[in-house]
C-alpha cells in the first residue's frame, strides 16, 4: 500500500506529540511548580520546572527578537525542512524514518508550547553522580534524542553495508 509509510509517519509523529502534551497535563495539574520528587530515588527525580529558553535555559534571557528567531523562527524552518525530506524520501531506510519522526513529534511539542504559553514545561532530572547527570527535561527532549539515537543507528548500519560491500569486490 503506498499511502502505509505517509500514514505511519502521521501518526507517530502525532503519537510523540500527543504523549509528550499528555505527560506536561498531568504533572501541571498534579505536581507543584519548583516541587522536586523522587521517582528512583536521587537518580531519577521529578522537578517541575518552566523554561523560558531553550536546553538548560539558553536563551531565555535573550532580547525578544532573537529569542522569537532562535527559539521558534528557526527550529520551524528546520522542521520544515525535516518533514518535506521524510516525505519526499522514499530510500529513507526504516530507523531513519523512526529516527525522523520523533526528532520531528518532540521539536512540534516543544514549539507548541513555546508558541502558545512563552515556555516549556520541564519536569525529569537524572543524577548518577560527577558528569552523569542531566538538565531538568521532558517528554519531547526524550523524543529528540531517542530519534537521534535511531538515526545514528541507521548511519552506523549503512556505513557498515557499504564497508561490507566494499570488501566484497
Amino acid at each position: 500500500m503506498k499511502n502505509k509509510r505517509t500514514v505511519f509517519i502521521i501518526l507517530f509523529i502525532i503519537f510523540n506529540i500527543a504523549i509528550d502534551q499528555i505527560s506536561k497535563v498531568i504533572v501541571e495539574n498534579n505536581v507543584d511548580r519548583g516541587s522536586e520528587a523522587p521517582i528512583i530515588g536521587d537518580y531519577f527525580t521529578l522537578h517541575y520546572v518552566k523554561n523560558a529558553g531553550a536546553f538548560l535555559g539558553m536563551g531565555s534571557d535573550f532580547n525578544p527578537i532573537l529569542k522569537t528567531i532562535l527559539l521558534l523562527i528557526l527550529p520551524i524552518a528546520v522542521l520544515v525542512f525535516v518533514l518535506v525530506h521524510l516525505f519526499r524520501d522514499k530510500t529513507m531506510d526504516r530507523n531513519s524514518v523512526i529516527g525522523f519522526c520523533c526528532v520531528v513529534g518532540g521539536g512540534i511539542a516543544n514549539i507548541y508550547d513555546r508558541l502558545l504559553y512563552g515556555e516549556v514545561t520541564d519536569f525529569l532530572h537524572i543524577d548518577l553522580g560527577g558528569p552523569f547527570r542531566t538538565g531538568i527535561f521532558n517528554i519531547a527532549d526524550v523524543s529528540v534524542m531517542v530519534g537521534m539515537g535511531f538515526l545514528l543507528l541507521s548511519n552506523f548500519k549503512s556505513k557498515k553495508a557499504v564497508k561490507v560491500e566494499e570488501e566484497s569486490f
